[in-house]
């Protein structure tokens, strides 16, 4: 892990937001001090009341609406409801953190983990694995920037994921990435495809909204 201490000296509060993605300051956990955060930080009962993510030992918190949250969830009862038939691996929500590398933890929105990935040795889980989801899904907040996504496009990437997608929660959306540079649009028209991290599993992007969008029956 790099902090900011092993760093130039002379890096200013501007240098570390653009490194961490230009992401707004108020996501930025000033205590502990930027560059000092640790992973016993992240899973401090301190910080239990906000998701963070941990760069460059600087705790980041992430950014998720209560809209962004009905659509992650429907996504995961979706795949949960595949994976009974089709037992290929797990799913993880939002707080479900992943190290991609040293001092590297992300937590996508929703993640895929397919059982080859897994240790067969491992006694027990532990809080946090060092493993790349498969397909991670980041559903876009306001705050979110694009530097901070292309940023972690790459590290999802190079941590060995192999399907990336961004949903645009509010244009509708969606952006399917299979390496950082090739990547397919997918309008509320159109199907999005699992595989090959998920052969057999598809979602109209229209049910996936207009389920997220659904209004209880008045009683």
């Amino acid at each position: 892990m790099t902090s900011i201490a092993s760093r130039q000296t002379n890096e200013t509060l501007a240098d570390l937001i653009r490194r961490l993605g230009s992401v707004p300051p108020d996501r930025i956990a000033a205590y502990p001090p930027p560059g000092s955060a640790s992973e016993h930080d992240l899973l401090s009962p301190r910080t239990m009341d906000r998701l963070y993510e941990l760069v460059d030992g600087v705790l980041v918190e992430k950014a998720m609406g209560y809209y962004e949250s009905i659509l992650a969830g429907v996504l995961i009862q979706l795949l949960r409801n595949f994976l009974d038939v089709h037992p290929l691996g797990t799913v993880l929500g939002p707080d479900g953190m992943l190290r991609l590398a040293p001092g590297l933890i992300r937590a996508p929105d929703v993640s895929f983990i397919s059982w080859e990935r897994f240790p067969s040795d491992e006694a027990e889980p532990k809080p946090i694995p060092d493993l790349a989801p498969d397909l991670a899904v980041e559903i876009l907040s306001v705050s979110n920037t694009i530097p901070e996504m292309d940023r972690k496009l790459r590290e999802y990437f190079a941590a060995g994921s192999r399907l990336i997608w961004y949903v645009d929660a509010h244009l509708k959306p969606v952006r399917v990435y299979t390496s950082p540079t090739e990547y397919t649009d997918f309008a509320e028209d159109d199907t999005l495809d699992g595989a090959p991290v998920l052969p057999g599993f598809k979602l109209s992007v229209r049910e996936w909204f207009s389920r997220a969008e659904r209004q209880p029956s008045p009683a």
